[in-house]
């Protein structure tokens, strides 16, 4: 079984995003060196089977070389975790890390053995030896969606639809496929000197008001008398595309925040240097009783509350969180977002960082888009 990527395979057509940009480039698992001892390794997938399959025991004709993703920042603490354990494939009894017995799961595996050998890879049985190697970026859901298209990475991580980064008559809607992995609340948060203030709920014609310049000062929203210093996201990354879609009902719908910013780690930076912000921003970067308190949102006579009904359906800013592969999805592929998909995956790396786990229904119709395991 060759792979669909191998170096026979024809190059994916190129496609440019305009304002897309490459991002800073945080590798998780890719720096020299091996386990932390703890089954957190981050080796970079010398002798792991980084495509020579050296050392792993796996087929001839399995792809070993090492995965790579690259995309959004909301999506990235998952993918990023999920890669820090993957690599360090600890044993089954190292219960901190791994420890499947407690996840319903009946194995004697290591962690990467286990979920690669489910789609054809030997396992190496070796802590910091997986069967293939794990690399994760960090960007733009508008870079991830073009990096997989364009054949950089096999997962384009993005915090909104390809449908949206695209655009809904683009031709690669075809062959791009979409697998959820969380949702996301989408809070509002404010700088801590607001909230100690008393500024607790604004309704969504106020916010609405505030990224268009209507509303300049919190005084209006019975705050301090101190400018709003409102901090959007780039106009390239997903939370900024679902930010104005969900609320003013268009992607494209024009805002004009003080500032944008990249990532969501410099908008929560901005949040705490300042003393008059308000941000959209992902949950895994609230910090209720910190630098980056949430505050409630009203819409329609509901209010919206952080660690309460963010994740509703009324909700307007929750949105999937989405992991893309290309023409199908590999047997590499699969096994690392079969991983993230399980009821490990999904109390290890989605609700850690805040977000929300799918629905066991809703992630089988996600693993049915995976290849049949063997």
């Amino acid at each position: 079984m060759m792979s669909r990527k191998d170096a026979g395979d024809v190059t994916r057509r190129k496609f440019l995003i305009g304002s897309g940009a490459a991002g800073a480039i945080a590798l998780a698992g890719c720096s020299s060196g091996s386990s932390d001892g703890n089954g957190n390794g981050n080796g970079n997938g010398n002798g792991n089977g980084n495509g020579n399959g050296n050392g792993n025991g796996g087929g001839s004709d399995m792809d070993t070389s090492t995965l790579k993703a690259d995309g959004s920042s909301t999506v990235y603490p998952i993918a990023n975790d999920a890669s820090r354990l993957w690599n360090g494939n600890p044993p089954a009894d190292d219960e901190e890390y791994w420890g499947p017995g407690q996840y319903d799961i009946d194995t004697d595996m290591h962690l990467a053995d286990y979920w690669a050998s489910k789609f054809g890879y030997e396992p190496t049985g070796e802590r910091s030896v997986p069967p293939f190697g794990t690399q994760i970026a960090l960007s733009h859901s508008g870079t991830g969606v073009e990096a997989v298209i364009n054949e950089r990475v096999d997962i384009g991580d993005a915090s909104s639809t390809a449908e949206s980064i695209l655009g809904s008559d683009a031709e690669e809607l075809d062959s791009i496929v979409d697998h959820v992995v969380g949702v996301d609340g989408q809070p509002i948060v404010v700088s801590r000197e607001i909230a100690d203030a008393g500024v607790e709920q604004i309704t969504g014609d106020e916010l609405r008001a505030i990224y268009k310049q209507e509303i300049t000062n919190w005084s209006e929203v019975g705050g301090p008398d101190k400018e709003i210093y409102a901090i959007g996201r780039s106009e390239d990354s997903g939370t900024d595309t679902a930010f104005r879609a969900n609320l003013y009902g268009d992607p494209d719908a024009p805002i004009d925040p003080d500032t944008r910013k990249g990532q969501n780690q410099q908008v929560r930076t901005l949040v705490e240097q300042n003393d008059n912000a308000i941000a959209y921003i992902a949950l895994a970067f609230v910090e209720p009783d910190g630098a980056t308190p949430p505050i409630d949102l009203e819409l329609d006579g509901t209010v919206y509350s952080y660690g309460e009904n963010l994740g509703a359906k009324g909700y307007p800013l929750s949105r999937d969180l989405h992991m893309y592969t290309w023409e199908g999805t590999s047997e590499k592929e699969a096994a690392f977002l079969n991983m993230i998909l399980s009821e490990f995956g999904q109390t290890r790396f989605v609700e850690p960082n805040n977000y929300f786990k799918i629905p066991p229904a809703r992630r089988e119709e996600e693993r049915a888009k995976l290849p049949d395991q063997v």
